[in-house]
């Protein structure tokens, strides 16, 4: 009898433990995403969709597109890097961590200047030789590191198109990616900002005074690709990124799509 209900015993955990495994194994399909910190709330939307979609779930990590580089190089676990400027994603291709193959230019995205909403500065016509620096004052101007941020990158670049960055360079507040960047304008740490259009229509702290040429600086482009040690899952995500839904999300946060849509 006592050997009849210890195998009954037996039974019983074995059928708990393959329960429990279950949900465990149905949780298995996951994917982390790199992605630079500009493209966050487009896609934590279009990341929640595909789950939706394909019981993937998705897991972001945001942050300049330099960091998450130099990560990846490192050895960090990642599927799929997407950049805000095309030379990181370069880097990235030199340094032999992402499939060259996968990759494609994604997206585009504008240039901006801003200040808190409570500011007195309004609208400014951004052009060469625009007095900026009268515009800052005493305070500073905010925007990302720029010697490896790409926005600061961006930024650097159209005020030595314009003629105007030896007058500013040292009214600097430079941050370690474009979200840090604007929070310092929307607590009023900085009178002013430069940050990509998409990232100034997310925070009401904020308003776009101007927008630089887009002929000041090169032009903003978001690749994408799968990492070298990506999971299979990953080519499904980067087509699903190409996707009318995708599209229609970018496009609502004002991103431009670069693509012709896969579906």
């Amino acid at each position: 009898m006592n050997t009849r209900r210890h195998l009954f015993a037996i039974a019983i955990s074995a059928g708990l433990c393959a329960a429990i495994a279950l949900p465990a194994a149905a949780q298995e399909k996951t994917l982390t995403v790199f992605a630079a910190a500009s493209m966050k709330n487009a896609l934590d939307d279009i990341n929640a969709a595909f789950l939706k979609a394909t019981g993937t779930k998705v897991t972001a990590s945001y942050a300049a597109s330099s960091a998450l580089a130099k990560q990846l190089e490192q050895g960090a676990p990642a599927d799929v890097f997407a950049s805000a400027d095309l030379e990181w994603m370069e880097y990235s291709s030199q340094k032999k961590t992402i499939k060259d193959d996968s990759r494609v230019n994604l997206l585009g995205n504008k240039l901006v200047l801003i200040a808190p909403k409570a500011s007195k500065i309004d609208k400014v016509e951004i052009g060469p030789g625009f007095d900026l620096a009268k515009l800052i004052g005493d305070g500073r101007l905010a925007t990302g590191e720029v010697n490896s941020v790409p926005v600061g990158k961006y930024a650097k670049g159209a005020l030595e198109e314009l003629g105007i960055w030896p007058s500013v360079e040292k009214k600097f507040a430079m941050a370690d990616n474009v979200r840090a960047a604007m929070a310092l304008v929307s607590r009023g740490e900085a009178v002013l900002g430069i940050v990509y259009e998409t990232d100034a229509k997310v925070d009401q702290n904020v308003k776009i005074v101007g927008a630089f040429p887009a002929d000041s600086h090169p032009a903003i482009v978001y690749p994408v690709a799968a990492t070298v040690n990506a999971k299979p899952e990953a080519g499904a995500y980067l087509n699903f990124l190409r996707g009318n839904t995708a599209k229609t999300v970018f496009e609502q946060y004002g991103f431009t799509f670069l693509v012709r849509p896969t579906s």
